[in-house]
């Protein structure tokens, strides 16, 4: 084994993160710059992957290596492990290279056992203190170790205050603690048929072991998968002597933000207690105090951790998350991390650092996390309906949620997969309801505080969040909601205000949120420094003014059919479709055209002097059809039961033998898309009239249009010549040679059968633009049909790692992008200035961004509400990777 499987926190560095995990590296950073932290040892990210590799064992090697360790601390702390007079105490944590609060498991006051607690109690004259210490060791080993549920000691624990007459843990006295250890290590015994383990060696094995496999529990995957952290980089465990906030009056814990990471505010937050250890915080089981009532309890102790806390923040240059403990009134630093936060908390941080000088715009920049920036959209409540305020608790994070009471995690999944809208309320959650708050809209607590478990978690997934509702009672076993005089029961619906701490009942109407003056900030700072332009997905004019005030350089996708689906429309696009010769057909085309025409005008007036794609009609044209199940049904009853009249009979059945006409075996594999406009050139006739008459009434109105038509689906270069020549003749029959010269535009395709990539040398021909559609490049390429692959099994491939990410919202590299990159390469090499750019759902996701990016695309197009995203994000890509497609080898043709 590699002597780096062990490090003192001495001897480590920051620029060790991936051998010592981020707590590793930051406390031997910490102690390297003479910060007051407890000294210990870190067991490294290879010792961990090297466990699992040999069968989940601790080798020979490794222990002997930690036992060396160990006698090295107990030099630096005077102190000996499993003494029976001076007993060296350790807390045993997890330490990941990526930040994942509470998603791992942790251990205090090991080395404690029947014996060195009494010598605990005799070296601290505190007896009370030294049991209440071994009783929480053993909970913690019993559930975190030996896998007992929590509910069998809180039950206990329970049992005891109601029999002692106290409510709080610091009542109980010592004789109370002793009975209470007796009946946790019965339970121990019932629950696992063996004894709590009295060799302090073997605890210490045993909890580094349980450490090591926390890595792979149910939440610690559920949380790697959402942030999409690989599982190979496995988690370090430190080592570190204990420190005691539980001792009495002059010790305390607490953990502290060197900002607020609600606001962002420039101001010391945070939260401690009195006479506690560091889990009753974080927990959320006490409520704790605001950080800024300890300036008057312990005003030097104050003082020292807010001088230590600037000192943090401005060496890492960003906001810190610190936990700190207080013992016999000495300052104890245990941790410090970048402290998680919201959105439009990071924003504010990162513009208010650039500022300050600490940080550069590109350092803001790439700190940003991308996806949380979806919050700042996140929509408000309407003041004005707000009646029923039931409570006030505290405004863990942000943004407003509406939905239907649960009180349990698996309620809340079960709720959500039916397509219900949740809001999870718990007494306190903790780390095994992680699938819960992923489900839920928002989470509301009666217990902990603005550093508890269930705030940390909300404000890093961008969930409303209010914690802290003292008022109310939850009750899970009866699953209701008291406050008051008020009851509500699973299913009632409620409304959380995450920025105000509001809980209320009923469902709230919701407001649009605005851009903040942070966001338009750090958005002119990634519009300076990206190369990729940002266009929007947008189908209708109030789409496409929305996008252009979300700094869109165009569409990149506008959709005619759903130009279709308005009720005035759809009756005029099934006469269309049901025509039973051209001449019907054409009539009812007629009537399309100025629909059409109005649409368009309304988005290129929205969207003047930018680049508009406009994709010619592309599903099969089933779809704008009644389902033929129903009309079999209709049919047999009106035809069995002899229902209705003999006309509408006759209807039905007309109708019903023109949709099984239509009816295909594979309709997204039939006729649809140029394939539909080729045998019935009349409807993309009349669609590129539209279009041109729209240019031609805006060229008019002094609005500079600049239309680019893409045809949909092509897979042969003759297709494209086809419908290219069409689109020609009508642009110059509409404009003609005059206002040609007014109106640029541009004939391109999309490119979403795996043959048009491959041939894009003969396409080219015919095309001026390549436009991506990466939503069925993806179902071609891997043969899934979406709709089908993410109902039935593409989370177990995802689950099981057959493939790293769902390929429909990640874009697959490996396959659809060198069918991208093979199309790129060969266009421009018959064409250099050939313009390409995406326009499926991987338009507003960051990996796909930073694809896109090196590849050398133009552009990519998105949904309005995820332009300012991919704006951040393809000016992140440029940081990382500079001038775009520099870094990446082309493929040879």
């Amino acid at each position: 084994m590699s002597k780096t499987q062990v490090i003192p926190f001495q001897d480590g560095h920051a620029s060790m993160k991936a051998l010592l995990g981020g707590k590793g590296a930051n406390l031997a950073e910490m102690t390297r710059a003479g910060l007051p932290v407890p000294p210990g040892f870190t067991i490294t990210t290879e010792a961990c992957l090297a466990f699992f590799q040999t069968g989940n064992r601790i080798s020979d090697e490794l222990h002997e290596q930690m036992t060396t360790a160990l006698k090295q601390l107990e030099k630096q702390r005077g102190l000996s492990f499993g003494d029976a007079i001076n007993p060296l105490l350790v807390s045993v944590r997890s330490g990941s290279v990526s930040s994942m609060p509470g998603m791992m498991d942790t251990i205090l006051n090991l080395g404690l056992n029947d014996t060195t607690v009494q010598g605990l109690a005799n070296l601290t004259q505190n007896e009370r203190f030294a049991y209440d210490c071994y009783r929480r060791l053993i909970q913690m080993f019993g559930n975190v170790v030996l896998s007992i549920e929590s509910r069998h000691f809180e039950k206990l624990l329970h049992h005891l205050k109601e029999t002692a007459c106290v409510e709080q843990d610091q009542d109980v006295t010592a004789e109370g603690w002793k009975a209470l250890i007796e009946a946790y290590k019965q339970c121990i015994l019932t629950q696992t048929g063996r004894a709590f383990p009295q060799n302090v060696y073997e605890q210490l094995r045993m909890a580094v072991e349980a450490v090591f496999k926390s890595w792979n529990n149910a939440r610690a995957q559920i949380y790697r998968k959402m942030h999409r952290i690989p599982d190979e980089q496995g988690t370090a465990v430190n080592i570190q002597s204990m420190v005691f906030g539980n001792m009495g009056s002059n010790c305390g814990t607490g953990v502290v933000f060197t900002r607020n990471p609600s606001t962002g505010e420039n101001t010391f937050f945070g939260e401690y207690l009195i006479n506690a250890q560091g889990e009753d915080v974080v927990a959320g089981t006490r409520t704790p105090l605001a950080i800024q009532a300890l300036k008057s309890e312990m005003p030097g102790i104050y003082e020292q951790l807010f001088k230590a806390s600037k000192q943090l923040e401005k060496h890492y240059k960003d906001m810190q998350d610190i936990e700190f403990t207080v013992e016999n009134n000495k300052l104890y630093l245990l941790q410090t991390r970048n402290g998680k936060r919201n959105a439009q908390a990071a924003l504010k941080i990162a513009v208010d650092m650039v500022h300050e000088g600490l940080v550069s715009k590109q350092e803001a920049l790439g700190r940003i996390e991308v996806a949380h920036l979806d919050q700042l959209l996140h929509r408000g409540i309407q003041e004005d309906a707000i009646k029923d305020v039931l409570t006030k608790g505290l405004p863990a994070s942000p943004g407003a949620a509406v939905g239907q009471l649960v009180f349990d995690a698996d309620t809340a999944a079960e709720w959500h997969r039916a397509g219900k809208m949740v809001i999870l309320a718990r007494s306190e959650t903790t780390p095994e309801d992680i699938h819960g708050v992923i489900a839920s809209e928002g989470v509301l607590t009666s217990r902990g505080g603005m550093t508890s478990h269930a705030a940390v978690v909300a404000r890093g997934m961008g969930k409303p969040c209010v914690c802290g509702c003292e008022d109310i009672r939850i009750s899970s076993d009866e699953k209701q909601l008291l406050v008051g005089s008020s009851v509500l029961k699973e299913g009632d619906w409620i409304t959380l205000d995450g920025a105000t701490g509001r809980v209320i009942a009923g469902a709230m109407p919701l407001q649009e949120a605005r851009m903040t003056d942070e966001l338009l900030v750090m958005l002119a700072w990634a519009d300076e420094i990206r190369s990729l332009k940002v266009y929007a997905n947008a189908d209708n004019p109030e789409d496409a003014i929305l996008a252009r005030q979300l700094g869109a350089q165009g569409i990149g996708l506008c959709r005619t059919e759903h130009m279709f689906f308005s009720p005035a429309r759809l009756p005029v696009v099934q006469r269309m479709i049901l025509a039973d010769d051209k001449e019907e057909r054409l009539r009812a085309l007629a009537q399309l055209l100025p629909m059409q025409q109005s649409d368009f005008e309304g988005i290129f007036e929205a969207m003047t002097g930018l680049p508009v794609t406009i994709r010619l009609l592309d599903p099969p044209l089933h779809e704008f059809l009644p389902n033929l199940e129903d009309l079999q049904k209709r049919h047999a009853q009106l035809t069995y039961d002899q229902t209705g009249t003999n006309v509408e009979r006759e209807e039905i059945a007309n109708l019903l033998r023109k949709v099984q006409a239509l009816h295909e075996a594979n309709p997204m594999l039939g006729q649809r898309g140029c394939r539909l406009g080729i045998v019935f050139p009349e409807i993309y006739d009349m669609q590129i009239e539209a279009i041109f008459r729209a240019a031609s009434s805006c060229t008019d109105r002094g609005i500079r249009v600049l239309p680019e038509i893409m045809i949909p689906l092509v897979g042969h270069a003759n297709e494209l010549k086809i419908v290219r020549e069409l689109v020609d003749f009508v642009a110059e029959q509409v404009l003609g040679k005059d206002k040609l010269r007014d109106c640029p535009y541009k004939v391109g395709t999309m490119i979403e059968v795996p043959r048009a990539a491959l041939t894009a040398r003969q396409i080219v021909a015919y095309a001026d633009f390549f436009s991506f559609g990466t939503n069925d490049l993806t179902q071609m390429t891997f043969g899934y049909s979406r709709d089908d692959a993410e109902g039935k099994f593409l989370s177990h491939y995802v689950d099981h790692k057959l493939l790293p990410h769902n390929p429909f919202q990640v874009l697959d590299t490996e396959g659809v992008g060198q069918l991208i990159e093979l199309a790129v390469n060969a266009g421009r090499l018959i064409k250099p200035a050939l313009k390409t750019g995406i326009c499926g759902e991987h338009g507003g996701d960051k990996e796909s961004i930073f694809f896109c990016h090196l590849t050398g695309l133009d552009y990519v197009s998105c949904s309005p509400y995820r332009i300012p995203l991919a704006r951040i994000a393809a000016a992140q890509a440029f940081i990382q990777h500079g001038i775009k497609g520099q870094q990446r080898v082309s493929l040879a043709i």
